[in-house]
């Protein structure tokens, strides 16, 4: 049976994350196939889309320094950086085996997510709200689904760090869509090259020497089982997930919760040492396969949406500066759950 949940939950408006306190103006800026989101007159991340792109995506990503925590290849020529899987970019949400489309494994149309319309743009206070419509095109030019999103930049009562508060709903149109249990998915983030997991990163700890930076990558990933390094953190299910390692002369973080009112809450994780952060719900029959617990049973998925049935998806993305610890993480976790 299908799992579904009504499209209002898009609409949940993220509370009691931030404390009250001196917060920055958040500003949208619309501009030629881009929305810039700026804190503070300086630019945090912007919303890129366009005919000739597979996606919409938010790139760059910063943190409130300045740090770019993203990789923007190939949508800009970085030398020198990982030039591989040119379909990851900033942060992203798609998948692949939708009615037997590749949406996850595309870097150009088709089939495409193509942005439709920007709902809301509304500026303010320690929080800016961007709400768009875009549309799942499959290869012969068909619309399979409506994607509602919702994200909400918040910023300033918390030091050093950023967020977004991401929610989305997927809405099958006239036809019936079913979801391939791929790990090839869902709501990803392709980190900067020195922030890339080369096996000898450490999580930084307060007050300890700073690891040497490197392109090759001082990251290390952790999560809310106590896992850490990709290998460990990879197709297990979690809260959350986040990475710390040294950019810019700073320790850096990004960290991805996962909201229990999303789909097949907790989600997968489809975390890969080469930069590949991404919370993956749907993947659950590929992750199971692919288990060092061979003898669990593998029980797919398999999500499926009759025309009008919606499935509702929703994390914060927490972009740091300075050490977090995993107890830290997790009390953020329990107040964006509430």
């Amino acid at each position: 049976m299908a799992k579904t949940v009504s499209v209002l939950a898009v609409l949940m408006i993220c509370g009691g994350v931030f404390a009250e306190g001196t917060q920055p103006k958040v500003e949208l800026v619309k501009d030629e196939g881009k929305i810039d989101v700026m804190i503070g007159g300086s630019l945090f991340t912007s919303y890129v889309y366009g005919d000739d792109l597979a996606k919409p995506v938010l790139v760059p990503v910063h943190t409130p320094s300045g740090i770019e925590v993203t990789r923007r290849h190939p949508l800009v020529d970085m030398r020198g950086g990982s030039d591989g899987h040119r379909h990851h970019v900033g942060i992203f949400f798609t998948v692949d085996g939708v009615n037997g489309n590749k949406f996850w494994n595309n870097a150009k149309p088709p089939p495409q997510i193509k942005h439709i319309e920007t709902k809301t743009t509304m500026d303010g206070t320690g929080k800016g709200t961007l709400s768009t419509v875009a549309h799942w095109i499959d290869n012969k030019g068909k619309v399979l689904l409506k994607d509602d999103r919702k994200m909400v930049f918040l910023a300033g009562a918390r030091d050093g760090e950023y967020a977004i508060d991401f929610s989305l709903a997927l809405t099958a149109q006239d036809t019936t869509v079913t979801f391939e249990d791929t790990e090839e998915g869902v709501f990803a983030i392709r980190l900067a090259d020195a922030l890339r997991e080369d096996g000898r990163g450490v999580i930084p700890r307060a007050g300890a020497p700073l690891p040497k930076e490197s392109i090759s990558g001082t990251g290390r990933y952790f999560s809310s089982n106590g896992d850490e390094t990709a290998k460990h953190v990879w197709g297990k299910r979690a809260r959350w997930v986040a990475l710390q390692g040294v950019k810019g002369g700073k320790v850096v973080g990004v960290a991805i919760l996962n909201h229990p009112a999303s789909i097949n809450y907790p989600t997968y994780w489809h975390a890969r040492d080469y930069g590949l952060f991404s919370a993956n719900p749907l993947g659950q029959g590929d992750f199971q396969r692919q288990s060092k617990h061979k003898k669990n049973p593998v029980i797919p998925l398999r999500l499926t949406l009759e025309p009008g049935k919606s499935a509702h998806f929703r994390f914060l993305v927490i972009i740091y500066e300075g050490v977090r610890t995993k107890e830290q993480i997790e009390e953020r976790f329990k107040a964006f759950a509430r």
